[in-house]
């Protein structure tokens, strides 16, 4: 009796093992599975802490990953670079670290670039401000100086960078205090012209924080002028643009000062930015809040309508990175998968020259701002999903 039940077991562990090994397998072998290369680790070339991903395609296919290189720590103000480092093969290697803006011990950041189709030029539009001067002190008006607005451009794919040229009193009012750019990455819309999404402070009375606004900038000449357009209604924030089916614009907006549940707000502009709708709440984006990102994928061989791709930590806290896409122009957002369910942050959405997907994000196993990670995903991969 038990030599011949000791053979069933050994039967059934066998085929358990065999029924194991091929679901992992098969897992291994699943299309477009995600591979994961660290861009920016901290501690790097000197530096405590990258923040603030950005990243865009060059016309010849080269992806530039933009980030914030903190020298001394973690915060948002101080000794802060603005740091790039190239791909030529779709993220699979990355170059060294190149520094595009240093303004000694003061603060470059909030890198929100857009390619030029049309010309092939990629500019880079920034903000600055003194490295003892905080955020709050700022909006306050007790700050040393204030937050001004900058643009470089690159003519050769992203190897070298104009000098930065200052354009504050463009894009900014005199009335508004805190300023950014993006973060994330601007658009060019099918008439040509360039849109970046940004934010602001104004002073005010509605929160001790001022009263914080989304809003546009853009140009219709190439990147030669650069125009203030409409601003969205208060308690938004960091901001991505994207153009939909029909020509419109929509911009997704974080929550600003945070409420006690928080999803993504969206507004849209049917004149390129010039004016906003009502900004009203979309459910389905949860956020804890934080920044997010969002592309728009025109109809490809490997789907027939046009999708937008949508990446934030979809939680209540900077955790589970979670990619979504729609295929109403964000009407609904059937697809949802989890890329990394330990804690992560900021992130950028970029079109790949195969039809897949690029995400640049910070992540971490016990916080956010560990490294800044590119991940490849194919749409196949994200609809084989489950939401969260």
């Amino acid at each position: 009796m038990l030599p011949r039940m000791a053979r069933r077991c050994a039967a059934l562990v066998a085929v358990v093992a065999v029924v194991a090994a091929a679901a992992l397998a098969r897992a291994a072998a699943a299309p477009g599975s995600p591979t994961f290369v660290e861009v920016y680790q901290a501690g790097e070339a000197g530096y405590h802490t990258f923040r603030i991903p950005a990243i865009v395609a060059a016309r010849d296919g080269t992806l530039i990953a933009f980030a914030e290189g903190r020298r001394a720590g973690a915060a948002d103000a101080g000794d802060i670079d603005l740091v790039a480092k190239r791909s030529r093969d779709d993220g699979r290697t990355w170059s060294a670290l190149q520094v595009v803006g240093d303004d000694g011990a003061n603060t470059v950041g909030n890198p929100c670039p857009v390619l030029d189709r049309t010309t092939g030029t990629m500019w880079l539009l920034t903000t600055r401000n003194r490295g003892s001067d905080r955020e709050r002190d700022i909006i306050a008006g007790t700050s040393q100086g204030t937050r001004t607005v900058w643009v470089m451009k690159s003519t050769d794919d992203g190897r070298t960078w104009s000098a930065p040229v200052e354009i504050t009193s463009d894009v900014k009012r005199p009335e508004w205090t805190w300023y950014a750019t993006g973060p994330g990455i601007g658009i060019q819309t099918r008439s040509g012209r360039l849109v970046i999404p940004a934010n602001h402070a104004e002073q005010g009375t509605e929160t001790a924080a001022g009263i914080h606004r989304s809003h546009v900038v853009y140009s219709d000449d190439h990147g030669a002028h650069w125009v203030l357009g409409a601003s969205a209604d208060p308690g938004t924030n960091e901001s991505q643009v994207v153009e939909l089916s029909d020509g419109r614009l929509l911009l997704n907006m974080r929550n600003h000062p945070p409420k006690t549940e928080n999803v993504r707000m969206v507004a849209t502009s049917a004149d390129g930015g010039r004016t906003l709708t009502p900004a009203r709440p979309d459910p389905v984006l949860i956020e804890p809040p934080a920044q997010a990102s969002l592309i728009g994928l025109p109809p490809g061989r490997r789907h027939a309508r046009p999708h937008l791709v949508f990446a934030n930590p979809a939680s209540t806290k900077r955790e589970r990175l979670t990619v979504r896409v729609s295929e109403d122009d964000g009407a609904t957002w059937p697809i949802a998968r989890v890329v990394h369910d330990g804690p992560a942050a900021y992130s950028s959405l970029v079109a790949l020259r195969d039809g897949s997907i690029g995400l640049l994000f910070e992540r971490g196993d016990r916080s956010p701002y560990e490294r800044i990670t590119f991940t490849r995903l194919t749409l196949a991969w994200l609809a084989a999903g489950t939401s969260p």
